[in-house]
C-alpha cells in the first residue's frame, strides 16, 4: 500500500471510529464508496477492532491486537499486558513525541527486566523494517560500560516499531549532579565517562544524534557513579529517508531535541550530518552541568520558541557559561548552590578554560569543533591535570601559568633567582633601552596603525553578520529585537561610521535589507536611498554595487504600493545592468524577475508571461534549471498564466515546480511543501475542490510533521484550507479552521502583524458568508484600525480593508455609511492605484450596489458600465472571463435592486455570454430577489438551462 493511501485509510478508520455505528456506515458512503480501494481496506480494520480486546496488545491469556499503532498515543497499554508472547508490562517510565516507554519483564528465552520501548504512530514508514535489521546490526555491535546495551529490534504485526533495551534504574546526569551537590570536578569526571562512550559508538560507525541528559543517566555501581547512554541509533533507526540517503543524510526533517541539536541538524538544507553533531550536542550537556541552563534559553528551565531558537542556533554564537551566570541571578545562584560553591567562586572557576572548552564544542562551523568525543574529554582532561587545553590560545604567559600551578614549590624557588637577576638586568638595560627607545615608538605607531585597521574590519563584519538576520516570518521572535538593533544603529550610523565610507554604504543596504523583512517599508525606503546616493559618489552609476542598491530600492517602492517609481528604477537598473553586465548576468536575471512581478501588480499579466518565460529560459541554460532565479521566474511565470484564468496552464507549470523541488530538496521540504501548494491554488481556481482539499490535507499532515503544527507555513495552509472550505460552503468548518489560524498568528506573531491581520479578514469573510454580519464587521473594524495606525490611511492594505468594511454595511443594508466609506475609498485608490486596478473597480462596483439601494440607480448604472468599459481596456489581475462575466452580473443585481426587471435581464443575458454558468443558483441568489417572481426571468433561467449544461 502506498504512504498516501496508507495516510488516507488511517484518517478515514478515526474519524470513523469517534461515530456510532449507524452514523459510521452512513459517513463511510459518503465519503468512501464501496467502489474505492480504501473501502475495503477502513472496513477490515473496523471489523478487526470490534472483534478484539480494548488493549493495545494480546493479554497474556492470548488475544487479538485490538487497536492500529495510533492507540500509543491514546495510553491504551496497560500494566500486566504481554507483548509479542514474551515481554509483560510491569509500568511506564516515561512518554514524549517519539512513543512511550515501559519497563517489562522478558519472560523467554531467559528471565530479566528490560526497557521496551513503543514508537509513536506517525514517527515510521513502510521502510521501517528493513532499516531496523540494518540497525539492529550496527547496535548490537557496541559492547562499553557507559553505553545501554540494545536487546532487540523489531515491529509487531501490525508495523508498530518497538525496541527493548537494557534497564537503567538511574536518573539524567545533571539531575544526578544537582542532586548530590557534585562540585565542577566531579561533574567533569563524569561526563568524561560519557564522551567516552560516544567515541565508542562512534567508532562502531553509529551516531547518536539526540544527546541530551534524559539520554545520560547515572546509576550507582559499588558506591561510584557510572553513565548509561540510552537510545543509540533511535532517532536514525525511526526517521524516515529516501532510499538514496547516505549513512548520516536526512533531506528536509529536523532530527534532535530543540537546545541540543547542533546547527546543522536544524538546517533542512544541510545533508550530511556527521559525528561531530553529537559533539556539539555534548557541548550542550557539559554547559548544563557547569551553568545550569542551556546556551540560549532565557532563565534555567526555559528555551525560547522553536522558530527563534532554531534562527539563533544557526546564527548566533552562545555565550560562555560564565557570562550566563550574569544573566538570571535567581538561577544563577540555584545552579552555584547545586554545586556547593558561592555564586562568585562559580563563575571564577567556569571563567577561562572551561568556558574556552565549552564554546569550541559549542562551534557553529563543525570544522572548529573538537573532531570526536575523545579530543573533547582529552581537553577536559588536560584542564583537570593544569595543562594547556588546545581550545584556548597558547601564548607564553598562559603557559607559563599552568606549569606554574603543576610546579608550585619549584616555581617559587626559580622566582626568588630571577628576582636578584632581575634587578642586575635592569641595570644593564637602562642605558640600552635610551638607544632603543625611538625606534620602539615608530614601531609601535605602526602596529597600533595595523591594529586599528583590522579592528575597523572585525567591526565592519561583525556589525554586518549581526544585521543580517531572516525574513520574520520564519523567525518571529527576532522581529522585535532586530528592529530595536536596527534603529539604534541607523540612528548612530554617521557618527560611528563616519570616517568610513565604504562600510556606510555597505551598513545602509543592509539594513535597509532588513528593514524590507521586517515590513518597514519606511524606513528602509530612507535607508535604500542613502546608500544608492553613497555608491554612486564612490564607485559611479554602472558600478555592479550601484546598480544592486538601485534595483533594491525599486523593490522597495513596489513593497510601499509605489508602482511607477518602482517600475522606473527596475527598467534604469536592467537597461545599465544589460549594457555593463551583459543580458544573461545573474544580477541582470535578477532585476528581470523583480519586474515580472511589477508588471503582475500593474495588471500587465501578457507582459509578465513573457518576461518571466524569458528569465526562465535563459537562467535554466546559464545558472541551471534548479537555481534560485531559475525557480523563482517558473514561480512567477505560473502567476502570470494563473492572473490570466488560464488555470491548466499555471497547474502544469506548478506541478513542474513541485517536481523538481522535490527531487532538489526532498517531498517534506518546507519550499517542495510550499509549491504544493501552489498547486492546490491551481487546482482550486479549477473548481476540482475535492482534490485541492486532499492536496491542502496532505500539505497540512506534512507540514505539522516536519515543521511543527504553528510553523508559519503551516499555518499558511490552514489559512488556504480554511477558505476552501467556506468557499464550498461548509462555513462552520470553515470558520473553526479560520479562528484557530486567527489564534496561532495573534500567539506567535502579535495582533498588529501583517500575517494576522489577514487571518482576521479570512475570518470576516467567512463569517459574513454564514450570515454573521456583526461579528464580520466587528473584526473588520478592528483589523481596519490596526492598520490604519500601523501602514497609515493612503496604504493599498489600508484601502482594500476599507473597501471590505463597505461591502459588509452593504449585506447589513446601511446603505449611506457604506456610501460614505466607498466613495472615500475610490477617491484614494483612483489616485494612488489607478482607475483600472482591479482594487479600484471592486470599491467601485460596491459603491454603484449602495447608490442603487438608495434609489438612484441612473448613478449607480454609471458607475457600472464604467467600471465594465475599463475592464474591458485592461489586462490588470482580475481582468479575466470571469472578472467579465462578474461585472455584468454585478449589473444585473443593481437592476434587480432597482426594480429595472428588463435592465436585469438584459444584463444576466450579456453576463450569461460573457461566461456565467451557474444558472441553477439564480433563483435562489439574495443579491435576486426582487427577480424570484418575475415570470420572464424565471423563463430566462428555464430556457438557458439545457444549452448550458450541454456546453452548448
Amino acid at each position: 500500500m502506498s504512504d498516501v493511501r496508507w495516510e488516507r485509510v488511517k484518517d478515514l478508520l478515526h474519524r470513523a471510529m469517534q461515530l456510532t455505528p449507524e452514523q459510521r456506515a452512513r459517513f463511510l458512503d459518503e465519503t468512501c464508496p464501496e467502489n474505492d480501494p480504501c473501502r475495503s481496506e477502513v472496513d477490515s480494520l473496523l471489523a478487526a477492532n470490534e472483534g478484539a480486546d480494548s488493549g493495545f496488545l494480546a493479554s497474556a491469556k492470548g488475544g487479538a491486537l485490538a487497536r492500529i499503532d495510533d492507540s500509543i498515543g491514546d495510553g491504551a497499554l496497560k500494566s500486566g499486558e504481554l507483548f509479542e508472547g514474551r515481554f509483560r508490562l510491569i509500568e511506564q517510565l516515561g512518554e514524549g513525541g517519539m512513543g512511550q516507554v515501559w519497563l517489562a519483564e522478558q519472560i523467554v528465552p531467559v528471565r530479566r527486566q528490560v526497557a521496551l520501548k513503543l514508537i509513536k504512530a506517525g514517527m515510521y514508514d513502510p521502510s521501517v523494517m528493513q532499516r531496523f535489521r540494518s540497525e539492529r546490526q550496527s547496535l548490537a555491535m557496541m559492547d562499553h560500560p557507559a553505553i545501554a546495551k540494545v536487546f532487540e529490534a523489531g515491529a509487531t504485526a501490525l508495523g508498530q516499531p518497538y525496541f527493548v533495551m537494557e534497564y537503567v534504574p538511574g536518573v539524567s546526569i545533571t539531575e544526578y549532579c544537582d542532586r548530590h551537590r557534585l562540585g565542577i570536578r566531579a561533574r567533569l569526571e563524569l561526563f568524561i565517562q560519557a564522551c567516552e562512550g560516544v567515541q565508542h559508538a562512534h567508532q562502531k560507525s553509529t551516531v547518536h544524534r539526540d544527546l541530551k541528559p534524559a539520554n545520560i543517566l547515572v546509576v550507582d555501581l559499588d558506591g561510584k557513579p557510572a553513565p548509561r547512554i540510552i537510545d543509540f541509533g533511535l532517532a536514525k533507526a525511526t526517521t524516515p529517508r529516501p532510499a538514496s540517503e547516505s549513512e548520516f543524510t536526512r533531506l528536509g526533517q529536523f532530527v534532535g531535541t530543540p537546545g541540543y541539536m547542533s546547527p546543522e541538524q536544524a538546517d533542512p538544507n544541510v545533508q550530511d550530518i556527521d559525528t561531530r553533531t553529537d559533539v556539539y550536542s555534548l557541548g550542550v550537556v557539559l554547559y548544563v552541568l557547569l551553568a545550569g541552563c542551556q546556551p540560549f534559553a532565557a532563565k534555567a528551565g526555559r528555551r525560547p520558541p522553536l522558530d527563534e531558537l532554531l534562527r539563533k542556533l544557526r546564527e548566533e554564537d552562545p555565550p560562555a557559561p560564565s557570562a550566563k551566570l550574569g544573566g538570571d541571578r535567581d538561577s544563577a545562584l540555584a545552579a552555584a548552590q547545586a554545586r556547593g560553591v558561592e555564586l562568585k567562586q562559580l563563575s571564577q572557576l567556569l571563567h577561562g578554560d572551561l568556558d574556552w572548552i565549552t564554546l569550541k564544542a559549542l562551534e557553529r562551523e563543525r570544522s572548529r569543533r573538537y573532531g570526536t568525543p575523545s579530543e573533547f574529554a582529552d581537553d577536559l582532561r588536560r584542564y583537570l591535570r593544569d595543562e594547556p587545553v588546545a581550545a584556548r590560545p597558547a601564548s607564553a604567559g598562559y603557559r607559563l601559568q599552568k606549569y606554574a600551578r603543576r610546579h608550585r614549590v619549584a616555581v617559587g624557588v626559580a622566582g626568588g633567582l630571577v628576582v636578584l637577576l632581575t634587578a642586575f638586568t635592569v641595570l644593564q638595560g637602562l642605558e640600552l633601552r635610551r638607544t632603543t627607545v625611538e625606534r620602539d615608538r615608530a614601531n609601535q605607531e605602526r602596529d597600533r596603525a595595523n591594529r586599528e585597521r583590522d579592528r575597523a574590519t572585525r567591526i565592519t563584519d561583525f556589525m554586518t553578520g549581526m544585521f543580517k538576520v531572516p525574513d520574520p516570518s520564519e523567525a518571529r521572535g527576532n522581529a522585535v529585537t532586530a528592529r530595536e538593533i536596527l534603529d539604534k544603529a541607523s540612528a548612530e550610523m554617521d557618527s560611528g561610521l563616519s570616517q568610513d565610507a565604504v562600510a556606510r554604504s555597505q551598513m545602509l543596504g543592509v539594513m535597509a535589507s532588513t528593514y524590507v523583512n521586517l515590513g518597514l517599508y519606511g524606513r528602509a525606503h530612507s535607508l535604500a536611498t542613502r546608500a544608492l546616493e553613497a555608491r554612486e559618489h564612490l564607485y559611479g552609476s554602472e558600478d555592479p554595487k550601484t546598480l544592486e542598491t538601485m534595483s533594491q530600492l525599486g523593490w522597495i517602492f513596489d513593497r510601499e504600493g509605489h508602482d511607477a517609481d518602482a517600475e522606473s528604477l527596475e527598467r534604469g537598473a536592467l537597461e545599465r545592468e544589460r549594457r555593463v553586465l551583459g543580458p544573461e548576468a545573474p544580477l541582470t536575471l535578477e532585476t528581470m524577475d523583480h519586474l515580472v512581478v511589477i508588471e503582475e501588480e500593474e495588471g500587465r499579466n501578457s507582459e509578465a508571461e513573457r518576461l518571466a518565460r524569458q528569465v526562465m529560459e535563459i537562467a535554466a541554460r546559464t545558472l541551471g534549471p534548479e537555481h534560485d532565479t531559475t525557480l523563482s521566474a517558473t514561480n512567477h511565470f505560473a502567476r502570470a498564466l494563473w492572473y490570466q484564468a488560464r488555470y491548466a496552464e499555471a497547474e502544469q507549470q506548478f506541478r513542474k515546480l513541485w517536481e523538481i523541488d522535490r527531487r532538489v530538496f526532498g517531498p517534506d521540504h518546507p519550499q517542495s511543501l510550499s509549491a504544493l501548494v501552489n498547486v492546490g491554488l491551481a487546482v482550486s481556481a479549477q473548481r476540482r475542490l475535492p482534490e485541492a482539499e486532499a492536496l491542502y490535507r496532505e500539505v497540512l499532515s506534512a507540514q505539522k510533521r516536519v515543521l511543527g503544527p504553528e510553523h508559519q507555513y503551516t499555518v499558511l495552509t490552514m489559512g488556504n484550507l480554511a477558505n476552501l472550505l467556506t468557499d464550498e460552503g461548509r462555513f462552520a468548518e470553515g470558520e473553526k479552521m479560520n479562528r484557530e489560524v486567527l489564534a496561532i498568528r495573534q500567539r506567535t506573531l502579535g495582533a498588529e502583524h501583517p500575517e494576522t491581520l489577514k487571518a482576521q479578514a479570512n475570518l470576516a469573510n467567512t463569517l459574513l458568508s454564514e450570515g454573521h454580519v456583526e461579528e464580520a464587521e466587528r473584526l473588520q473594524r478592528d483589523m481596519l484600525a490596526v492598520q490604519t495606525r500601523v501602514l497609515g490611511l493612503q496604504n493599498p492594505t489600508t484601502l482594500i480593508a476599507q473597501s471590505n468594511l463597505a461591502s459588509m454595511l452593504l449585506r447589513e443594508h446601511r446603505y449611506r455609511e457604506a456610501e460614505r466609506i466607498a466613495s472615500d475609498t475610490l477617491s484614494a485608490q483612483q489616485r494612488i492605484l489607478g482607475d483600472g486596478h482591479s482594487d479600484t473597480l471592486d470599491t467601485l462596483r460596491t459603491l454603484g450596489k449602495t447608490m442603487a439601494n438608495t434609489g438612484r440607480y441612473a448613478e449607480a448604472r454609471e458607475l457600472f458600465l464604467a467600471s465594465i468599459e475599463r475592464l474591458d481596456k485592461s489586462q490588470g489581475i482580475g481582468a479575466d472571463q470571469e472578472s467579465r462575466w462578474t461585472a455584468w452580473y454585478n449589473l444585473a443585481c443593481v437592476a434587480a435592486a432597482a426594480h429595472h426587471a428588463d435592465d436585469a435581464l438584459r444584463y444576466l443575458r450579456e453576463a450569461i455570454n460573457r461566461g456565467y454558468r451557474d444558472v441553477d443558483g439564480l433563483l435562489a441568489d439574495e443579491d435576486l430577489r426582487d427577480l424570484r417572481r418575475n415570470t420572464r426571468f424565471i423563463g430566462l433561467v428555464g430556457a438557458l438551462k439545457t444549452p448550458l449544461k450541454q456546453g452548448t
